[in-house]
C-alpha cells in the first residue's frame, strides 16, 4: 500500500490530503481552520462530494478528531483507509535536517527547538505532530522540511557578511524556503523536457502570495532568494522582500519597536502595502484602470524577479530552463510576458500565443528556437511530501 496522509499544519489550521503516492493522486482533501477560536470550520472533499460544518475546535488534538469524523461521515473511516504513513510538512529544519526524517520524541523536540527561527510556523507544526502521532499511533510519521532542499547550497551562498561568531551563536544564515515546491517542479520540468534533472540548470520562479527564486544546478539548489526567514528576496503579497537593513535601524530610531517592524514588513508591505491588495488579479485590474500605485507595484514586483533571474543566470553559467510555478506564476500570462521582456540577451524568446494559452499541465511557452526553454509547471507540494514519505518508509 502507498496511501499517505499528508499534513500541512499552521498555528490555527490543518490542511490535509490523502494521497496514493505511487499514482500521485489525491483521494481526499480537507481543511480544518480557526483552531482555538469560538467557531472553527471543517471542509472535507472526496470524489463523492464535500462535507462541511462549523464547531469549536479547541486545539490540534480536536482538529484531528474532526478529521477522523470527516472521513467517517464521508463513508471512509480512517481504520479502513490503509494509511501507510503520515507525512508532515515542517517549515524550518535548520541546518541539521537535510532529508525526510522519521519522527520520534527526540525529532519532535528538535523541531520545536527550531521555533526561534520560525516562530509563526514550527510551533504549529509541532502541535500537529504531537496530535497526529496520538491519533495515528500505529503508522510511521515522517517530517519533510521546506528548508531541506536548499541545504546543498555552498557556504558562499548561505553565509551573511556579519561577525561569524554572532551568526553561529544565533543561527543566522540563509536557509531558504519553498524547497519542496522547487524540488518537485525542477524534477517535473526535466521530465517534460525529456532529460535527466542531473543534466540541467534551471531557474525556478515560485510566484504565489509568498514568492521565491531558486537556482537549481543538476537537481541541487545552489542559491535561493529567501534567507534566514521567508521575508527576504522577491516582493510578495504582503512581504517587502529585499530591503536595506538601514531602513530598519532608521525606523527603530524613529520609534518603531520590533513588533511594529514585523507587522510592517510581513503584513503591510509587498503588493498589499504598495497597491492596497495582496491579490495579483486585483492589482492588475487596478493598474489597467490607471491606478498609478498599482502600476508602480507591478513594476517593482517584476523588476525584482528579473533582477534575480539575471543574477542566477550568471550564478549557473547559463540556464537550460526558466520555470514559472505556483498561483501567480501558473495563472498570470501578462506577468510572465513582463518578466521575460528584455531577456533576449540571455537567449529567451517567448511565444506569445503559447504563453496566452491556458492549461493545467506542464507546457512550454517559449519558441522552439529559444536558447532557454521557458516553461509553466504546476507545483504540488503535497504529492512531493507523499512521495518522499513513501520512499523513506518503503526503504
Amino acid at each position: 500500500m502507498s496511501t499517505i496522509l499528508v499534513i500541512n499544519a499552521g498555528s490555527s489550521s490543518i490542511k490535509y490530503q490523502l494521497i496514493d503516492a505511487l499514482a500521485e493522486q489525491a483521494l481526499a482533501t480537507g481543511l480544518i481552520e480557526r483552531i482555538g477560536e469560538p467557531a472553527g470550520r471543517v471542509r472535507h472533499r472526496t470524489s463523492e462530494g464535500t462535507i462541511e460544518w462549523e464547531a469549536r475546535i479547541p486545539d490540534h488534538t480536536g482538529g484531528f478528531a474532526a478529521m477522523v469524523r470527516a472521513f467517517a461521515e464521508s463513508g471512509s473511516p480512517v481504520d479502513a483507509l490503509g494509511i501507510t504513513a503520515v507525512g508532515h510538512r515542517v517549515v524550518q529544519g535548520g541546518a541539521e535536517f537535510v532529508e525526510p526524517t522519521r519522527i520520534d520524541d527526540e525529532v519532535a523536540a528538535r523541531i520545536l527547538g527550531l521555533a526561534d527561527l520560525a516562530p509563526l510556523h514550527n510551533p504549529g507544526n509541532h502541535e500537529a505532530i504531537i496530535a497526529a502521532r496520538a491519533a495515528f499511533p500505529d503508522v510511521p510519521h515522517v517530517a519533510v522540511f521546506d528548508t531541506a532542499f536548499h541545504q546543498s547550497m555552498p557556504p558562499a551562498a548561505y553565509s551573511y557578511a556579519i561577525d561569524p561568531a554572532v551568526a553561529a551563536r544565533h543561527g543566522v544564515r540563509r536557509y531558504g524556503f519553498h524547497g519542496i515546491s522547487h524540488q518537485v517542479v525542477s524534477r517535473r520540468a526535466a521530465a517534460f523536457l525529456g532529460r535527466p534533472v542531473h543534466e540541467l540548470t534551471q531557474i525556478v520562479l515560485h510566484l504565489g502570495n509568498g514568492a521565491s527564486v531558486c537556482a537549481v544546478d543538476r537537481g541541487s539548489s545552489v542559491a535561493t532568494s529567501m534567507g534566514l526567514t521567508p521575508l527576504e528576496g522577491l516582493v510578495m503579497g504582503t512581504r517587502s522582500g529585499d530591503i536595506d537593513p538601514g531602513v530598519l535601524l532608521h525606523l527603530l530610531r524613529a520609534g518603531f519597536d520590533a513588533a511594529e517592524l514585523d507587522e510592517l514588513l510581513n503584513r503591510r508591505s509587498g503588493l498589499a502595502g504598495m497597491a492596497g491588495s495582496n491579490d495579483m488579479r486585483d492589482v492588475r485590474a487596478r493598474a489597467e484602470a490607471g491606478d498609478a500605485a498599482a502600476v508602480l507595484a507591478l513594476e517593482v514586483y517584476t523588476r525584482r524577479i528579473r533582477h534575480y533571474v539575471g543574477a542566477y543566470f550568471v550564478e549557473l553559467g547559463g540556464a537550460d530552463a526558466i520555470v514559472f510555478t505556483a498561483g501567480v506564476g501558473e495563472n498570470q500570462p501578462e506577468l510572465r510576458a513582463e518578466v521575460c521582456a528584455g531577456l533576449e540577451a540571455l537567449g529567451v524568446e517567448l511565444d506569445p500565443a503559447a504563453n496566452a494559452r491556458p492549461g493545467d499541465a506542464a507546457r512550454r511557452i517559449s519558441t522552439e528556437r529559444s536558447g532557454v526553454a521557458v516553461l509553466v509547471v504546476p507545483t504540488d507540494e503535497e504529492v512531493e511530501i507523499a512521495r518522499q514519505t513513501w520512499e523513506l518508509v518503503a526503504g
